[in-house]
């Protein structure tokens, strides 16, 4: 396992959806709850808890499923993820330089200088930082 725990993150969530599973669980970092209390925030998320197992934390992760059209018991999971700024390589932005996803309906996660949070709260705040992660 690497480093990188929010790489790290975004790559359980996406193989979570890939594989059609509704509840999982992630290592606890107060870097992954945060993300995770974003994503729970925006509605990507249905519900977290943590979850104690021989002297280490989890959280685990209910995932929100979207109904698939062909059929009304096939569930589809319909969210992408992108990791921007990585330890090789970071990514810097002001608050008017933060890019909006979707025309605004994606997410972007920032590191600032008042915790982690997303695009629209950063921008409302006037404050910039490291960009993490695009959601849509």
């Amino acid at each position: 396992m690497s480093k990188d725990t929010i790489g790290n993150l975004l790559t359980y969530i996406r193989n979570a959806g890939i594989n059609k599973k509704r509840t999982f669980r992630i290592p606890y970092t107060n870097i992954s709850k945060n993300i995770v209390k974003i994503l729970l925030r925006e509605g990507f998320i249905e519900n977290m808890r943590k979850h104690q197992e021989s002297n280490k934390y989890f959280l685990v992760l209910t995932l929100r499923h979207r109904r698939n059209r062909k059929g009304p018991d096939r569930k589809v999971f319909n969210l992408k993820l992108k990791r921007i700024s990585r330890p090789g390589l970071r990514i810097y932005s002001n608050y008017q330089g933060i890019p909006r996803i979707l025309g605004g309906m994606g997410v972007v996660i920032l590191s600032t200088s008042e915790g982690i949070m997303p695009d629209r709260e950063a921008r409302l705040k006037g404050i910039g930082g490291e960009i993490l992660c695009y959601i849509w």
